[in-house]
């Protein structure tokens, strides 16, 4: 099928079908978009359920599956007048019901969602029609509007079914653009278009998201033209890249990230609890030695919990300079010393010793950790470092508390809160602040920043909450990586904005004499 665009007196032609072909170094571990917490899992729920509102290209709020909203009285009311004609994908109509329903999952203690702050705020929900919503708030709430950025899920498929554990996270129905059409564990995600979606039907027959567990790979994938789509190295996309082949049949893309990277510790571990000790590991490494060596200079330091092209980011606190001299002398006032002469820090006779987790495939966090040993290891301390398979890292070692130290990287949202990352009630099993950060000044402030809708006045706050995290340093804030990603140049309609490439992917689409994979539905 050909469908025809006329721009001032040019017809333009748009093709469908055809597939993509993606790939990632994790599987999504579930998809029940409000239980989804890992990058994966939340990538391929993105593409099968809607929120009542979304990001555009210049990162402003539209609606999604909202027509239109009201805010009143100074921001304690929301009205929401949704879309009609909106079906789930098994043909059910979908309603005010599916948003109640959603927001009484989320409120739900027994659910293990690690979103549920942003809807406790909520004091009450009422239906005023099938089509419409209004929200009462019991404060002031800044990130009210953005949170409804939260998928919504059908009443009618989960009313009676444990959230937690339900078929329906195997198999989703949504309202989205693309269809669950199978999924083989460690393997693939086969989606299919929905041509019944209600923005319309995406020119892209299907979406498959492969699952290779290592970088390498993905790349020697790229070069038999087996996948279409990845993210880079920054080696990949600096040096092995540039020949002929890759400028004749991709596209890269190099973007302003939304992520840091950073060693989280356990602070119910003794070795942690001392603030000395936190800090002395962060002079002990050297943040431009990793990313000269790690990011070949695709990145820059992390002074906390914002990236620096968000306005929460506080460009005051400076990173600390690598020092390990002072490193040392931070750990003898809190007691390390090398009483035997063997070479390796110690107290009341317990070698300083720990191990580092992160995951599988990841080339860049795994080089960070040896860096990490080598550097901590000219200061006394002995690392060990562990690498386990994405699922396993986070279900028996986040999930469970298991671990002394782990490398990671959160992707950020947009409005600057992280009451979810921080706050220290957000500790149970399934929660954020799984290294059990507690702090009275910033649990207050993060509540103080969710209620001040001045800009000046929210800027400060997080200002502060910036300051106190990295002083306080429950991680070692190591970098923010560029994003660096390919693309086969094949795909039309492909255009970067301030939110990055994918915003409008339902418009992408491949030429008829172009494409390579036939349409399965």
């Amino acid at each position: 099928m050909v469908v025809f665009f006329v721009f001032s007196g040019a017809v333009y032609a748009r093709d469908y079908g055809d597939a993509i072909v993606s790939a990632s170094i994790a599987d999504a571990r579930t998809l029940m978009p409000i239980l989804a917490s890992d990058s994966a899992s939340s990538q391929v729920s993105g593409m099968i359920f809607n929120g009542l509102v979304k990001y555009n290209k210049d990162i402003h709020l539209v609606g999604d599956l909202a027509e239109s909203w009201e805010v009143k009285e100074n921001g304690l009311v929301i009205i929401f007048h949704l879309k009609k004609g909106v079906r789930w994908q098994d043909g059910h109509p979908f309603t005010g019901r599916d948003v109640e329903f959603t927001y009484r999952k989320m409120i739900d203690p027994q659910v293990r969602t690690p979103y549920s702050g942003d809807f406790e705020r909520v004091k009450s929900l009422e239906l005023l029609d099938d089509y419409t919503i209004k929200l009462t708030y019991k404060e002031p709430f800044v990130p009210a509007l953005s949170s409804w950025g939260m998928s919504i899920i059908p009443e009618h498929l989960l009313k009676d079914k444990d959230i937690n554990d339900s078929e329906f996270s195997r198999h989703p129905v949504g309202t989205g653009p693309y269809k669950l059409k199978s999924w083989s564990t460690q393997d693939k995600i086969e989606l299919v278009s929905n041509h019944d979606y209600f923005e319309k039907r995406p020119y892209l027959d299907r979406y498959i998201y492969r699952v290779i567990p290592d970088e390498a790979t993905i790349f020697l994938e790229l070069q038999t033209r087996n996948i279409d789509s990845a993210g880079l190295t920054p080696l990949q996309y600096s040096r092995q890249t540039d020949g002929v082949f890759f400028k004749k049949n991709f596209r890269k893309f190099l973007l302003p990230s939304f992520t840091y990277v950073y060693m989280g510790y356990n602070l119910s571990d003794p070795k942690f609890k001392d603030l000395r000790v936190r800090q002395a590991l962060n002079y002990a490494v050297d943040k431009e030695e990793i990313i000269k060596i790690v990011l070949l200079g695709y990145g820059t330091v992390s002074n906390g919990p914002f990236v620096p092209q968000l306005w929460a980011h506080n460009p005051k606190v400076k990173p600390c300079e690598y020092d390990p001299e002072l490193a040392k002398e931070l750990l003898r006032q809190a007691g390390w010393t090398d009483s035997n002469r063997d070479g390796w820090l110690d107290k009341e006779k317990r070698k300083f010793e720990f191990t580092i987790i992160t995951n599988q495939g990841n080339q860049e966090r795994i080089k960070t950790a040896q860096i990490i040993q080598r550097r901590l290891k000219d200061i006394g301390i002995k690392v060990n470092i562990k690498v386990v398979e994405w699922s396993v890292f986070i279900a028996e070692f986040i999930d469970k508390r298991n671990f002394e130290a782990i490398i990671m990287g959160w992707s950020l949202p947009l409005d600057p809160d992280n009451f979810d990352i921080w706050h220290s009630s957000k500790t149970r099993p399934g929660e954020f602040n799984f290294v059990g950060f507690q702090n009275k000044e910033l649990d207050s402030l993060l509540e103080e920043g969710r209620r001040e809708f001045n800009q000046e006045k929210r800027k400060s706050i997080y200002w502060r909450i910036n300051q106190i995290l990295y002083a306080e340093q429950p991680y070692m804030f190591l970098y923010v990586p560029d994003s660096l990603s390919i693309l086969s140049s094949r795909f039309e309609g492909v255009k970067p904005e301030p939110i990055g490439i994918g915003y409008n992917f339902i418009d992408w689409w491949v030429p008829k004499d172009k494409q390579k994979y036939r349409a399965v539905q």
